[in-house]
């Protein structure tokens, strides 16, 4: 039996046991990982987060969905360590890599108590308590827009790919856009986002055979050029609260259909993320807000 202190966090409501591994190797098996990510008999997570050395990035992310199976990135996941080491190097700016490529992270104006110094330095106390109104901006990269890259098991228009949802004649839902921001994504437009279509229709798409890999599956409804409201049915780990990556591709699916502009305010059920998809560089910036938990200990 093993005991590993861990910390929990949430990006947007998207939670995660983040367990620092840069000194002591953490390799849990799936039915491990699967344990600690039960609400009822673990510790309860959508994705378990392992913070490992890397020789080209301050850090490596190594990230386990609840269904016990490594993934390639998470957006959300991306903005609590970054802000674990920006804390913990007094770094402005670190860089994260993940098995879907690097990014960097640095801080963004938080509003509330927590303010920032010279440098983004953080200068609230520690006896302040938990963070609760910390900001983190990434640099998501460039979003995969071939549907080699997101990928798709054959040639297709990403703008608008051709799978659908129900009855032939009337489908549910139809031509959604696909994109990969460092995992796979395809992104339904429509105003139906309860929770028993959601899961319904995201568990059924998940595992489709378009996509060798599987994929995360978003709907989204357009409320303005500048403003979405998203639900995603995250690969392996269901319907959550928030998802950085379906956020990112939620609006670039958007802004390629004429949709939305570039740069909006994405609404998740646990709150908003701003993501804005500079036209200069091509990347995706995605900015939003973490908070610490708490912490404990986890029977390995």
């Amino acid at each position: 039996m093993t005991l590993r202190p861990f910390v929990r966090m949430n990006g947007a409501g998207n939670d995660f046991v983040v367990v620092n591994a840069l000194e002591t190797p953490f390799a849990p098996t799936d039915a491990e990982a699967r344990a600690i990510a039960d609400r009822e008999a673990g510790q309860g997570c959508d994705q378990l987060i392992a913070i490992e050395p890397s020789p080209t990035a301050d850090a490596f992310m190594r990230v386990w969905n609840a269904d016990g199976g490594q993934v390639e990135t998470c957006g959300n996941a991306l903005r609590c360590v970054g802000w674990l080491l920006l804390e913990s190097t007094g770094k402005d700016a670190v860089v994260i890599d993940t098995l879907g490529g690097p990014t960097t992270a640095w801080r963004a104006e938080s509003p509330g108590r927590v303010g920032s110094g010279p440098g983004g330095r953080r200068e609230a106390s520690a006896s302040e308590g938990p963070t609760t109104a910390a900001r983190v901006r990434v640099d998501m990269g460039e979003p995969g827009l071939d549907w080699t890259q997101v990928p798709l098991a054959e040639a297709m228009d990403t703008r608008g790919i051709e799978l659908q949802v129900g009855p032939i004649d009337a489908p549910l839902l139809h031509t959604p856009g696909a994109v990969s921001m460092g995992n796979p994504h395809v992104v339904f437009f429509t105003d139906r986002q309860d929770d028993a279509f959601v899961r319904g229709s995201g568990s059924l798409v998940e595992h489709h055979p378009l996509f060798p890999e599987g994929v995360n599956v978003g709907f989204a409804h357009v409320l303005a050029p500048d403003r979405i409201r998203l639900r995603v049915w995250e690969r392996g780990a269901g319907l959550t609260r928030a998802c950085g990556t379906g956020a990112c591709a939620a609006l670039v699916a958007a802004a390629r259909r004429g949709l939305a502009v570039r740069r909006a305010v994405i609404e998740t059920d646990g709150g908003e993320l701003e993501i804005d998809w500079d036209e200069a560089t091509g990347h995706v910036f995605m900015t939003g807000p973490i908070e610490i938990e708490g912490t404990g200990m986890l029977t390995i």
